[in-house]
């Protein structure tokens, strides 16, 4: 039944993510959409006390946080191949850039958008070090290999990728060769593009006539 499985989110929100992951499953799923003012009643809140989306429902289970929902998703569905398999070599690296993603690039990219300087004598105080090691670790993670865990694709590609189409398309992120021709081969997947049809679609709807683009 779609009721198995619930979406909360919004278009243009991190729910994107989920919602790719969910067509990369390719189980039936229903999506709440919600208007960000929304996202403080206390109806929501019941669900997400931080206010935020995505969140997700599967039954009785709600996960919030997006390298969470992708790594349930990834266990809760292992028949579609999104996760390598326990404690092999690839599960390893699997985990490590999808929290690599989750951590030090999410937390440098939104201190480097916001003008937050780390000063030199406290860059041991940062996980991430700085912007500049976080982009040459990204790089090298993507050049010379199709996929990060194992030569296939997984939910860490689907995360880490996410992060870089995004930042690069809003700047955040600057533009590397090796992360271009990257996201190019993720993006071109048919649960990405099915994902980006159905969201692009609602933003359309939602923006009024003659306000395209503003």
């Amino acid at each position: 039944m779609s009721e198995d499985l619930i979406l909360y989110t919004h278009p243009m929100s991190r729910g994107r993510i989920v919602r790719w992951m969910l067509e990369e499953v390719g189980r039936p799923y229903r999506a709440e959409i919600l208007d960000f003012t929304a996202l403080k009643q206390p109806a929501y809140l019941g669900i997400n006390p931080m206010g935020k989306v995505p969140a997700l429902r599967h039954g009785e289970s709600v996960v919030t946080e997006c390298a969470a929902i992708l790594a349930y998703l990834a266990d809760a569905f292992p028949d579609a191949g999104l996760a390598p398999p326990p404690g092999s070599a690839e599960r390893g690296a699997y985990y490590r850039w999808l929290f690599f993603a989750a951590g030090p690039v999410e937390a440098a990219v939104l201190n480097t958008a916001l003008g937050i300087d780390v000063p030199p004598e406290r860059k041991g105080m940062a996980g991430y070090g700085s912007m500049a090691e976080v982009l040459d670790t990204l790089e090298g993670a993507v050049s010379g290999t199709e996929y990060l865990a194992g030569g296939r694709f997984s939910a860490a590609d689907l995360y880490l990728g996410s992060h870089l189409g995004w930042g690069m398309q809003f700047g955040t992120i600057p533009r590397r060769p090796a992360f271009e021709a990257y996201i190019g081969r993720l993006y071109a997947r048919p649960a990405a593009l099915r994902a980006s049809e159905i969201d692009d679609g609602l933003v359309a709807a939602s923006t009024p006539a003659g306000h395209a683009g503003a």
